[in-house]
C-alpha cells in the first residue's frame, strides 16, 4: 500500500512511519518543519518538507496514494494550547484542504487524528470523574481553541465520509507520550515534563520541581507504542468513528510525580504554580467502544510506559553537559 503520513516529523507521525516501513509499505512523509526539526526522520521513506495548509501542496503530495494518515496540527501541552489558540484553530486548514485534494485524487482511506480535548468541559470539572464515552462531545463545549478545532474537523471528516466515496477514520487520543516525544520547550505533555524536571534536578542536587496548580487535576496517558498498535487497526477495520484510543488508568499529576521518583530514585519537593494554565479538572477514557468495535486495549500500563519514557530523556539530557534546559 502507499501510504501518506502528514505530520510524519511530529512525535506520533514519526512513530507510525517507523512501523508502517517495518510491515513493508511504501510511505511518504510531509511536514511543514525543516528537516532537522522532525522528530524521527527514516531514510526508508519519501520525506518531504511541505505547507499543508495549501490546496495545492495537498494535492500534489496525495496523488497516487492509497492511504492517508493525517497527524498534522500545531498542538502542544495545556500551556502551549492555552497560549496560541490562533495557531491551533488554523490548523483546521490543513484538515480541510487534505480531505478535498484527498477526494479529488480518489484516495481510498483518511485518517483523521483528533483529540480528548474536543469532550464537553462542563463533564469534566472534578478530579474523579469517570472515563469519557463518544457520545460525551455533545452538546458541544469542548476546549476553547484547540478543541473547537477539532470537534469541526470531526463534522468535517464525518461529511465526507457519508458524501464521497472516501473512507474516514476519525481518532480520540487521550495523552500520548513516549520515547523520541518533546520534553522540553512549551509543547511538551506533563510525563515528559515531570520526567525533565525531576532529570534535571537529580542532575544538578536540587531538591524541588515547579508543578502546574495544585496536583491534584486528573488525566490517562497512553503509551506510544498501543497508539500505534490502535490507531493501524482502526484504519484497517470497518468502523469510522470517532473512537477513543486511549488509557482508562487515571491518575493525578502528584500520583504522576510519585511514579516518576520511584523510577528515578529521587525524591523532590513540589512548588505549586496556582496561576498557570492547567484544562479541565479530570480526564480519562472509556474504552467500551474500541473494546467493542476493534478488540483492542493498552499493552503497557502507566508506569511501564514511564520507565520507558524516563530513561529515554535522562539519555538525551546526560548527552548536553552543560544541562540547559530553557525551563527548570
Amino acid at each position: 500500500m502507499k501510504y501518506l503520513v502528514a505530520g510524519a516529523g511530529g512525535f506520533i507521525g514519526g512513530h507510525i512511519t517507523n512501523e508502517l516501513l517495518k510491515q513493508g509499505h511504501d510511505v511518504t512523509c510531509v511536514d511543514i518543519k525543516h528537516f532537522n526539526n522532525w522528530f524521527q526522520i527514516n531514510k526508508n521513506s519519501k520525506n518531504i518538507s511541505l505547507d499543508l495548509r495549501d490546496l495545492d501542496n495537498c494535492n500534489k503530495v496525495v496523488k497516487g496514494i492509497d492511504v492517508v494518515i493525517n497527524m498534522a496540527c500545531n498542538m502542544g501541552g495545556i500551556g502551549f494550547i492555552e497560549w496560541n489558540k490562533t495557531d491551533c484553530m488554523l490548523s483546521v486548514l490543513i484538515n480541510t484542504h487534505m480531505l478535498m485534494a484527498c477526494e479529488k485524487q480518489r484516495v481510498k482511506k483518511y485518517f483523521f487524528s483528533s483529540s480528548a480535548c474536543v469532550y464537553n468541559s462542563e463533564l469534566q470539572n472534578t478530579s474523579d470523574i469517570p472515563g469519557l464515552k463518544e457520545e460525551d462531545a455533545y452538546p458541544a463545549l469542548p476546549e476553547d481553541g484547540y478543541g473547537w478545532e477539532k470537534l469541526f474537523s470531526e463534522r468535517m471528516c464525518r461529511h465526507f465520509n457519508e458524501d464521497t466515496n472516501l473512507d474516514v477514520k476519525v481518532a480520540r487520543y487521550h495523552n500520548v507520550f513516549g520515547p523520541f516525544g518533546t520534553y522540553d520547550g512549551g509543547r511538551e505533555k506533563s510525563p515528559a515534563a515531570i520526567c525533565r524536571k525531576i532529570i534535571h534536578s537529580k542532575l544538578n542536587n536540587l531538591d524541588e520541581i515547579e508543578v502546574w496548580g495544585d496536583g491534584n487535576q486528573t488525566r490517562s496517558y497512553l503509551f506510544i507504542d498501543d497508539c500505534v498498535e490502535a490507531t493501524l487497526k482502526l484504519i484497517n477495520s470497518d468502523f469510522n468513528g470517532p473512537i477513543n484510543i486511549g488509557s482508562e488508568e487515571q491518575v493525578s499529576i502528584n500520583q504522576l510525580i510519585e511514579k516518576v521518583q520511584i523510577i528515578s530514585n529521587y525524591k523532590v519537593n513540589k512548588k505549586y504554580l496556582k496561576g498557570m494554565p492547567l484544562g479541565v479538572r479530570g480526564r480519562s477514557s472509556d474504552n467500551t467502544k474500541i473494546k467493542k468495535e476493534l478488540g483492542w486495549e493498552p499493552k503497557y500500563n502507566l508506569i511501564n510506559g514511564l520507565e520507558k519514557t524516563y530513561d529515554w530523556i535522562l539519555n538525551k539530557m546526560s548527552e548536553n553537559k552543560e544541562n540547559q534546559f530553557t525551563k527548570p
